[in-house]
């Protein structure tokens, strides 16, 4: 419920703060006094569009504050603890404009976008303008109305989630379908790579392999030839070789030991040396007899490295990643042979998506005719209380699931009207009148309003076009509302006014050349002498005061 509001610096408020309470609030005042101020301030502290030009004259910013109790609204209150941002049992939405045109918006003291004061806005109240009737001639507005009074919110998310999944998983398809053709050629290159490689045979190792042989190849000559003189200098020389050497000194110091203890370990290094001597002549004896030194060989070790550096430069990559090079080719063929196979099973995923969404949308449309035959007997019973006496509404639900599909269902929604015997229904817009669209916009709005979970409601001058008994009949209506809800309404006619359980009256006044707008709550006194000016102009009789009297008395 709104508790508290203030203005300061918007437009023709110098500064304005007034408190507001349950059930039914009616806003009077002259004309151009200013009735609707307070309710395009509330606009922009649930997230409007701000303009510089909102800031009084000769001010620095304009500062709007709305204050809201959460008793009895738990969405409001899911929706601040989701976004960390309660603050005990009240909400604060606060708007500062500066006169560049610049904006902030405040939640509860901590700033926000002002889309995230749109989200909280909707969920704590809900403002009917007085251009509502002209909104319903739109076919969009009118499913809106029909859905909001259906409220099947959960119904809804489920349309809009199944459209989406079946679109996103359709777009896939067309876009591979769309791909085809460039898969294919770039499937025949691969092939052909792929063949090449095949025809390569190169294994995982294979050229670090072949590049060692091929250099221990290409050195042969020079190999065996430092091996024999390696060997020969170690152990076949006959003339003087190392092992006679270090024979020779072993036997030497063989005895040595015995005349000095330092001495003592000489003969076992230099008998480790003789075999560590004979065992590198075995070795490199071995090494001789078996080191390979075919030419054919060697060929044929070059003609592989060529291939293997020749295809490694025309894949762009080092000779050792050409195996993983041919492995990623495999797997991204694979990938295209598949191709055929996946759109197959996409295309039968689309159509499964699509029986999904098609399924929910006929739950959708089954609820929307539903409460569309619950609408039409009640909007029908409150235009002929409106003096609509012969008027009939229609709510027309026309679903085509082969035609156009959207995160809305396949519904088409028309709003449909007869005003006079024998006039068959019709478009709303062709067939009512200025004030009989007023009248049937107001009775949807008042309808509808009865099932929104916002716990409070403006409705701003959305009585034009309406007079006489008929504005009576509109002010018991509202108040009926209010006795649910707050009801928060701008008006003119001194009916739907005296139907308040409370009234404010706006005032203008122009001082030293400034305008500023005033508004004050009324008390009975005040509330009949302000319903006898409705009543009765600018000059207020006996008569007019004691009609006045008769409306509260009435209400």
């Amino acid at each position: 419920m709104l508790s508290h509001m203030t203005i300061s610096n918007f437009a023709i408020v110098k500064s304005l703060e007034f408190e507001l309470k349950s059930g039914m609030t009616t806003i009077t005042g002259e004309t151009g006094a200013g009735k609707s101020i307070a309710i395009d301030a509330l606009g922009l502290c649930l997230g409007d569009r701000a303009e510089a030009s909102m800031v009084r004259p000769n001010e620095d910013k304009a500062e709007l504050s709305a204050t809201f109790s959460l008793k009895n609204n738990q969405a409001a209150r899911r929706w601040l603890e989701d976004n960390e941002l309660v603050d005990g049992e009240e909400c604060i939405l606060r708007r500062v404009i500066t006169k560049e045109g610049r904006s902030r918006g405040f939640i509860n003291g901590s700033p926000v976008p002002a889309s995230q004061q749109k989200s909280l806005g909707q969920l704590l109240i809900n403002i009917h303008g007085q251009h509502a009737h002209q909104q319903l001639m739109r076919p969009d507005y009118q499913q809106q109305m029909l859905d909001q009074y259906a409220g099947h919110h959960l119904l809804m998310d489920k349309t809009r989630q199944a459209y989406q999944n079946w679109r996103q998983t359709n777009n896939e398809l067309k876009r591979l379908t769309q791909n085809r053709e460039k898969n294919e050629a770039q499937k025949q290159l691969i092939q052909y790579q792929v063949k090449e490689l095949h025809d390569l045979a190169l294994g995982e190792d294979e050229y670090s392999e072949i590049e060692e042989e091929h250099r221990r190849l290409s050195n042969s000559g020079e190999l065996a030839l430092s091996s024999q003189t390696a060997l020969s200098i170690l152990y076949d020389n006959d003339d003087g070789n190392a092992l006679q050497l270090l024979q020779m000194a072993s036997q030497q110091v063989v005895s040595l030991g015995e005349f000095d203890n330092s001495l003592s370990g000489i003969p076992q290094m230099l008998e480790d040396a003789i075999i560590q001597v004979q065992e590198a002549s075995q070795e490199l004896r071995g090494y001789l007899d078996n080191l390979d030194m075919d030419p054919q060989r060697l060929v044929y070790l070059e003609e592989r490295i060529a291939k293997i550096l020749s295809l490694a430069r025309k894949h762009y990559v080092m000779p050792n990643e050409l195996f993983q090079k041919h492995q990623d080719l495999l797997k991204e063929l694979e990938q295209l042979d598949c191709s055929d196979e996946r759109l197959e099973e996409l295309a039968e995923l689309v159509e499964n998506k699509r029986q999904v969404f098609l399924a929910t949308a006929e739950k959708l449309s089954k609820s929307r005719h539903r409460y569309a035959k619950e609408l039409d007997k009640k909007i029908s019973c409150s235009m002929h209380e409106l003096s609509m006496e012969h008027g009939i509404f229609k709510i027309d639900v026309q679903n085509d699931a082969e035609g156009m599909l959207s995160p809305l269902g396949f519904d088409t929604i028309t709003f449909l009207v007869s005003t006079n015997p024998g006039q068959p229904l019709q478009p709303l817009g062709k067939v009512a009148s200025g004030g009989e669209l007023s009248r049937i916009s107001l009775a949807i709005q008042v309808i509808t309003a009865q099932k929104i979970e916002t716990p409070s409601l403006i409705f701003d001058e959305v009585d034009v076009g309406i007079s006489g008994p008929t504005a009576a009949i509109v002010g018991k209506m509202l108040r009926t509302l209010g006795n649910s809800t707050q009801v928060m309404c701008v008006t003119h006619l001194p009916q739907v006014a005296g139907c308040g359980h409370q009234q404010m009256f706006v005032a203008k006044k122009s001082t030293k050349g400034q305008t500023e707008t005033s508004m004050c709550p009324l008390n009975d006194d005040a509330r009949v002498a302000e319903l006898a000016r409705l009543l009765g102009g600018s000059e207020i009789t006996d008569r007019t005061l004691a009609n006045a009297k008769e409306l509260l008395i009435a209400a």
